[in-house]
């Protein structure tokens, strides 16, 4: 066989590579990293899509919940595990850009992932123990300011999550001293909010926050927005409150793989998810706590995406001077 026979002999076993892995994908159970304990945000999505994932790729997927450093943890497990479509995460760009930024021993760069799909956003809410009896945000700040000798404290899902970096631009902003206290997720941060062991904290709109807030639970001052909550409209805007501009923040979930995944199984993994999404009982689920819902967007789009997000969630890491712990 010469030199051009057996090039061409490559190239038609490479274009049939795709097709190929993508009827055979996948062959055995799928593992969704959920980064976080039970009973947060991600784990909400995980637990609502899940079934119908599975149900369309035809396959068992088990969901793992494994927390730690920011959501770091799991998302290491991701990139040492083969590239091969069997192992995904149920993220946000806490995970994926922010801990590379904020954790020294964090090994993995943002750019190692790909998303598989994006299908929710939603606001953040400031939100404090009931026994504090404030109300508002002007409450809060008079608050504070009266007891600098024990500065508040506020709960986030670790260093360099979002809501690290939401909280510390608060006090930048309103430069009021904080004490910043890390949990490995949101379900054992809300435990102690609701038990006053914290005064308060920065919350996703989504998952049980929003049942947590209407029960009176916790006390919701303002949400991280220019505008109200379209579904949770008694809470103000704090973007709109005078020197809180900035305050302007949201946090998307969606699933990824590995960067070297294969096109065909990204490809199948993205149209089982949007399906699971799109169903008319998870879409109803996801807006009903907080969500809005995103529309379906091909692994290619997603990709521009993916990228624009990284440069602006850099940008708000750099706004406030965030360093490496």
């Amino acid at each position: 066989m010469n030199v051009k026979t057996l090039l061409s002999s490559l190239l038609v076993a490479a274009s049939a590579f795709g097709p190929a892995w993508a009827q055979t994908y996948p062959a055995k159970t799928i593992s969704l990293i959920v980064p976080y304990p039970a009973g947060g945000p991600s784990d909400f999505f995980a637990r609502k899509l899940q079934p119908d994932a599975a149900a369309k790729l035809g396959q068992t997927m088990i969901i793992e919940n494994i927390g730690g450093a920011g959501g770091a943890i799991g998302m290491a497990k991701l990139v040492n595990a083969p590239a091969d479509g069997y192992t995904l995460s149920l993220g946000s760009p806490m995970e994926l850009v922010l801990a590379p930024m904020a954790i020294q021993g964090v090994k993995y760069k943002s750019e190692d992932f790909k998303l598989v799909a994006q299908f929710a956003t939603t606001n953040t809410i400031l939100a404090v123990r009931n026994s504090l009896n404030i109300k508002t945000v002007d409450e809060l700040l008079a608050l504070a300011r009266k007891t600098t000798d024990k500065p508040l404290s506020y709960g986030s899902v670790g260093p360099g999550s979002l809501y690290h970096l939401i909280g510390e631009r608060f006090s930048q902003l309103t430069k009021v001293q904080m004490l910043h206290v890390p949990y490995k997720g949101i379900a054992p941060l809300l435990t102690d909010l609701m038990g006053g062991q914290i005064d308060m904290a920065f919350l996703p709109m989504a998952g049980s926050i929003p049942q947590t807030l209407i029960d009176g639970k916790i006390q919701g001052l303002a949400v991280t927005s220019k505008t109200p909550h379209p579904l949770f409209k008694q809470f103000p805007a704090m973007a709109a409150m005078k020197g809180l501009e900035a305050m302007d923040f949201d946090i998307w979930a969606g699933v990824q793989v590995h960067k070297n995944t294969p096109d065909a199984v990204v490809n199948t993994l993205n149209k089982a998810f949007y399906a699971a999404a799109e169903a008319p009982e998870n879409r109803k689920a996801l807006e009903g706590s907080g969500n809005v819902v995103l529309p379906s967007r091909t692994p290619a789009e997603l990709a521009r995406v993916y990228q624009g997000e990284i440069e602006r969630y850099r940008a708000i890491a750099k706004s406030i001077n965030l360093q490496p712990q």
